[in-house]
Order: C-alpha cells, then structure tokens, then sequence
C-alpha cells in the first residue's frame, strides 16, 4: 500500500521548494490560472492587441476572423455563445460594429463591455472627442481610429486598465506588458515617419478600395482617395467611380492599393481606366492570417507604410 503519510510530506516539500525558488504565483492566482480568463474581440485587429496587453494565460477570441470585413460580418449562434462565456468584451466602438449592440443583447453577456477607442478625437464630426464611443450608427463619423500609431498608444490605455481593474493581482505583468508594446509602437512610428518622410509631398496621393485611412493620412501627409466612405455596406455610385478616374488622370495619382477585406476587381478596372498602376494590399480592418505579411497590428503598419513607400517612389 501506499505510504500516505510520506507521500504528503514529499508534496509538501516540493511545494515550499517551488515557492522559495520564486516560480510559482501566489495562491488566489494559481487557482484563476486554472481556468483561463475569456476575452472576446470584435476583430482581428483588436484581439492582437488584447494579447499583447492580457495576463498570461488569458484566452483571447476574435469574432471576427483574419482577412473577413467587420463592417458586413453577421454574427452566428455560436458567436453568442462565446460572448456569453466571456468575461469582458472588447469592441472598437465609433460605429464600426453596427452588429454588436443586437449580439449582446441577444447572448445574455453579463460582464464589461470594453470601448478600446475611448478618448479617440475622431475624424467627421465636430468638436469630436467622443465620450463614450459606444455609437454604432453607420456614417456619424470615421471608426478607423487604429489606423494612427498615436491612437494606438490610447487603445493601449484603455486596455491595460480595463484588465488591470479585472485582474488587479497582475497588475505588475500588465504594465510591464504595456510598456513593451508602448516601447515598440515608438520605434514602429520613428520607422514610418522616416519611410514616408523621404517621398516628395506632390506624390502622396493614392486611392484605396474604401476610406478607411483617414487616420494614418493624417498623421504621416498622404492623401487618400477612395470610391466607398467609411463602411463598405454598398457598392460605389458609377458616379463616385467617374470621378475617381477624372482624379487620377487630372492629379496626376500614381498608384492604388486594393484591400485584404475587398474584391479587387473594381480598384482594377479603375486604375486600367485611369492609366495607373496596382501599388500592392494594404491591411485596413482586418489582420493577414498567421504567417501572412500583417499577421500583428504592429506588422500590419508596418507593411502598409512599406508598400506606400515602394509604389510611390519606385
């Protein structure tokens, strides 16, 4: 028979040992260790920026997947389920997921609903710094807020505190977390502005399937042009098209970028048209699959900001 006695002794033993040597969280951390924290993204984008910033451990889903359009995603039952099981939500607000109010409500998700683009001053409306950012009204103003490294660091903000406040007992991993990310989104934005720096002013004018780089034009002086505003429910006006193509010919744009989320058929008949040239994908609401050349939201960035500079100066 087993020696009970000696066999508890030995756990013990082991026990203090692995405390002394540091290796192990305390107690009332272990045991919510044992059954993984449920995060719930609204999208790609965000999710990866959920795990950089959660505790680890922490299982992060996104509803909607690499590469898919957030603004045309219908949520199925098993969505529901996952919000109903999670213990925060996270969603970018500004009107970017029309879907999310009618989806909370019909899961019974009882936790925190998490607004990452609180604070945001937001293109489209004025005197536009939004409280809440809990609007999803299609067209009140641009939700592409992520497009901005600057934006990005209060999307930091307001996670690192959201799951600070949800897990206060690793408060020292988050900010530690947050600092990381916050040191490589500097370094990141250096990069980008030196890159885009070097074209000449006069050649910064591109177009794109939909707008959703207002932000990231802004902030690093690159005119963006595209026949689709701010969502991508409807197809463009042949009018909308027309002058496009009137556009490129008169201002002289030098190339177009088709989307990961878009049909690329339209930005190609277009650029065929107006005798420009397909610069390359950029990566707009959604992220590349894993191995992909946008995989994180950092090397989304920085891919885009490569792949302007390429078009524009080659």
């Amino acid at each position: 028979m087993t020696d009970k006695p000696k066999t508890m002794r030995l756990q013990r033993r082991a026990m203090l040992v692995t405390l002394a040597s540091g290796a192990c969280w305390p107690l009332h951390a272990q045991t919510a260790a044992a059954l993984p924290a449920r995060v719930v993204a609204s999208f790609s984008i965000l999710a990866d920026m959920a795990r950089e910033l959660a505790p680890a451990g922490t299982e992060v889903l996104s509803l909607v997947r690499p590469d898919a359009d957030a603004h045309v995603f219908e949520p199925r039952p098993a969505d529901g389920k996952r919000l109903a099981q999670a213990e925060l939500v996270l969603v970018n607000g500004l009107g970017f997921e029309g879907w999310i109010d009618r989806l909370v409500k019909v899961s019974g998700f009882k936790g925190r609903l998490v607004v990452a683009s609180q604070g945001v001053v937001v293109r489209g409306a004025p005197h536009a710094q939004h409280g809440h950012g809990h609007r999803h009204g299609q067209g009140a103003v641009d939700p592409h807020a992520w497009q901005d490294l600057a934006h990005a660091r209060l999307y930091i903000a307001n996670l690192s505190a959201a799951f600070a406040q949800r897990w206060p007992a690793q408060q020292a991993e988050i900010d530690a977390r947050r600092l990381d990310y916050l040191a490589r989104v500097d370094t990141l934005e250096r990069r980008v502005r030196q890159q885009l720096d070097a074209i000449p002013r006069q050649q910064r004018r591109v177009i794109t399937s939909h707008d959703a780089f207002g932000y990231f034009g802004a902030a690093y002086g690159i005119d963006f042009l595209a026949p689709q505003g701010w969502a991508t429910h409807s197809e463009p006006s042949a009018a909308a098209v027309a002058k496009l193509i009137r556009q490129i010919r008169q201002q002289g744009v030098k190339a177009l970028f088709v989307e990961n989320i878009s049909d690329p058929r339209l930005l190609q008949r277009i650029a065929q048209e107006g005798g420009a040239k397909i610069g390359g994908t950029l990566y707009s609401d959604a992220l590349s699959a894993a191995g992909g050349p946008a995989a994180t939201y950092l090397k989304m960035i920085e891919h885009n900001a490569r792949t302007l500079s390429q078009a524009l100066t080659g």
